[in-house]
């Protein structure tokens, strides 16, 4: 895939796979299965390193995470997250942090919000990097939204966020997630909308879903409304695990052809 596909397949109403990955080894089943594009968000703060929330990442963090998953998936398009305050220190720090991302391996960065970001994207796109916005539910201003809530579900929030990806549009970005917002809104929004749309709780009508890869296959105990689960990984691995000991106390394993042969 690459960055005229995500327009393309808005323009032929395909829709767009997107999972969250962190590290080599998944990214290596990733990148051999249908999934179009690859994530590589600053949730891993939260989901490899157990904090409560995204703030934690930076962009050094990010750096290595990125480098691994475009080893393991080199023929996916990988979108690398800009941490929080990477893209708030003014022009040149921040141009520094795009650049890390960059050369990371990452084809484009995504970064929340467009308050105050309008004028920096725009910097960004010309420079020649693709940006994807980010509405709604913003992780990385949590503390600043109350916690993790649905956006828009005012008329007037929903305005707001529906005027933020317009002027996302604007800046020159190729794509918006929407994240946590009731569905007849972010219908609205994809409509309105030349660019596509990439859902995360945000209901059927965008151009297509987000989901974080270790949420979808069962691996933790968070059960979002908006999350549907495709495995049940976290029992599989704990009933392998337990097989695994079973054999060796009771030496079932190894067996002779695990072991190797003197010439």
């Amino acid at each position: 895939m690459k960055i005229h596909d995500f327009q393309r397949m808005k323009s032929e109403n395909r829709k767009i796979t997107m999972v969250t990955c962190y590290d080599y080894w998944s990214a290596q089943i990733i990148g051999n299965s249908r999934i179009d594009s690859i994530l590589v968000g600053d949730s891993l703060a939260m989901v490899m390193y157990g904090h409560e929330t995204t703030l934690s990442a930076t962009v050094n963090i990010m750096k290595k995470h990125i480098e691994a998953v475009v080893k393991g998936a080199p023929n996916k398009f990988i979108v690398g997250d800009m941490p929080f305050c990477s893209y708030r220190k003014g022009l040149v720090e921040t141009m520094n942090s795009v650049e890390k991302i960059m050369r990371a391996g990452a084809h484009a960065i995504k970064l929340e919000s467009a308050e105050g970001n309008l004028e920096l994207i725009h910097h960004i796109v010309q420079s020649g990097v693709p940006v994807m916005g980010h509405v709604g539910l913003t992780p990385q201003s949590i503390h600043a939204l109350g916690g993790f809530k649905v956006q828009g579900k005012t008329d007037y929030q929903a305005e707001k966020i529906k005027q933020q990806a317009l002027q996302l549009e604007n800046a020159g970005c190729f794509a918006i997630v929407l994240e946590c917002m009731p569905p007849d809104l972010a219908s609205d929004i994809t409509n309105s909308l030349r660019i596509p749309t990439i859902g995360i709780g945000a209901g059927p009508y965008t151009s297509g879903q987000i989901l974080v890869l270790q949420d979808m296959l069962g691996m933790n105990s968070f059960t979002p409304k908006y999350l549907k689960r495709y495995l049940n990984g976290a029992d599989l691995i704990q009933c392998a695990l337990d097989n695994y000991v079973h054999d060796v106390k009771t030496s079932a394993y190894p067996q002779v052809e695990h072991c190797y042969e003197i010439n």
